[in-house]
């Protein structure tokens, strides 16, 4: 029965040891929680696939079973409405999730991207090496990698920090716009390549003292604003970057292809569910978009 396995690598989770077992656990490493039922055939055929999987990794994975029919205070707050559900989380946050029954090779798509593997450690070789100094060196370290390991998501996500390090925010865009596909939905990198468009936009500023000064109703600058926004967004000032979201939207919501909408869903996603600037917000949005 799955919930009499003994493997270091697999543990039953309930209300009181979730926190220790998932999430301060997901800190260390990616932590796949499978909620299942005894009484769902599917649970049942899929988890010898997960008890393989998880052998598989040898430590780099790890497996937290929840019955659902038993906890159902943990079912309740994370939203399972159905088994079997996979949840995988890192650094504390559920990052892929999947209902339904899983087949091997799913499971394996699901999870690979997320476990450490050996190219890894060219990226902290590298990094030392551009603290020295030697950028060309780094960046060569991390593209020969890439050739060797092209599914590590992690590869050219370094080069890219790196390059946002030097303020080369262009060519980081170039970069990921080339990126193949299942490396671009990766989490991560989609979030950073998000961010990266905003910083891009703030390099743009040639005065920021007088572009902060200037007042939103001056000959409707919807540059200016644009500008002002990605600064703040930049810098984490979520609050006034979506104020000046708002003030393009008011004066043409279709400036820069939409720029305004799709920034204020960009933040949406970044934001917890029930931070103030979501509730605030995302009823507006829907009046913008309507």
């Amino acid at each position: 029965m799955i919930d009499s396995i003994n493997s270091p690598y697999i543990h039953a989770a309930n209300a009181d040891n979730f926190q220790s077992l998932v999430i301060e656990n997901s800190k260390r490493g990616p932590v796949l929680v499978n909620f299942w039922s005894k009484k769902a055939g599917p649970c049942l055929r899929q988890y010898p696939l997960l008890d393989k999987l998880v052998h598989d990794y040898k430590g780099r994975l790890l497996l937290i079973n929840i019955d659902a029919d038993s906890e159902l205070k943990i079912t309740r707050e994370v939203g399972i409405s159905s088994v079997p559900t996979l949840k995988l989380y890192r650094d504390s946050e559920v990052v892929e999730s999947r209902h339904g029954y899983q087949s091997e090779q799913d499971l394996v798509k699901l999870v690979d991207q997320y476990i450490t593997r050996d190219s890894d450690q060219i990226i902290a070789l590298a990094i030392e090496e551009f603290g020295k100094g030697n950028q060309n060196k780094a960046y060569d370290m991390i593209t020969q990698e890439i050739l060797q390991d092209p599914d590590n998501p992690r590869l050219p996500l370094a080069i890219g920090k790196l390059l946002k390090y030097e303020r080369r925010f262009q060519e980081a865009l170039t970069l990921f716009e080339s990126l193949p596909a299942n490396i671009i939905k990766n989490r991560d990198v989609t979030r950073f390549k998000q961010e990266l468009n905003f910083f891009a936009i703030a390099n743009e500023i040639t005065n920021l003292d007088a572009l902060l000064a200037q007042s939103d109703n001056v000959d409707d600058d919807l540059a200016a604003m644009q500008q002002r926004a990605a600064f703040f967004i930049a810098n984490q000032d979520y609050e006034k970057g979506f104020k000046q979201l708002q003030n393009i939207m008011d004066k043409d919501k279709s400036f820069d292809d939409d720029f305004a909408r799709r920034a204020m869903l960009t933040l949406i996603g970044w934001l917890d569910v029930d931070h103030p600037l979501v509730k605030q917000y995302k009823p507006a949005l829907r009046r913008y978009t309507h």
